[in-house]
């Protein structure tokens, strides 16, 4: 029985770029008029691409029907895993942000806004995606922890 090596699912680097700007947009509207509509539609967003897959996420739909068509050129696929752990975290700040918009406790309503506006920005404008930063960082502490040879080995040398 051959097993295939299991190699991750690739997307479209430019399009968490895009889609990092569409959250900036609607995080940046949803904090200065205190929406909880538009915290609801960025939650589902981040919903979608963290638990399902970026690439079916509305704002990936876009991506791909309204944006990349215009682009020129090929691209060198990216591995989802880290973009989607980013949706993740972007899930719990935007959870957070529900909780006190519907709960009507500001603070817990603003903070968790700014933090993942501050996110998108740092993605949709300096292409730095601070949740696969993360998941990156997390990869190699517990490739660490779960072997701790890595760790001997790379002293040795």
């Amino acid at each position: 029985m051959n097993k295939k090596p299991d190699f991750p699912e690739l997307i479209d680097p430019r399009g968490p770029r895009v889609t990092a700007a569409i959250t900036l947009t609607v995080l940046g509207l949803a904090f200065l008029t205190h929406s909880t509509a538009l915290v609801i539609i960025q939650l589902i967003q981040f919903t979608i691409g963290g638990f399902v897959s970026p690439k079916k996420a509305p704002y990936g739909f876009i991506y791909r029907k309204l944006v990349q068509p215009r682009l020129r050129g090929n691209f060198i696929g990216e591995d989802i895993r880290g973009p989607q752990f980013a949706q993740k975290v972007g899930f719990l700040f935007a959870a957070l942000a529900t909780i006190g918009a519907l709960t009507k406790i500001d603070l817990l309503f603003s903070i968790p806004v700014i933090f993942a506006f501050v996110a998108a920005f740092l993605n949709a404008v300096f292409d730095y995606c601070l949740g696969c930063q993360v998941y990156l960082l997390l990869q190699r502490i517990t490739r660490r922890w779960l072997n701790p040879k890595l760790k001997s080995d790379r002293l040795k040398e």
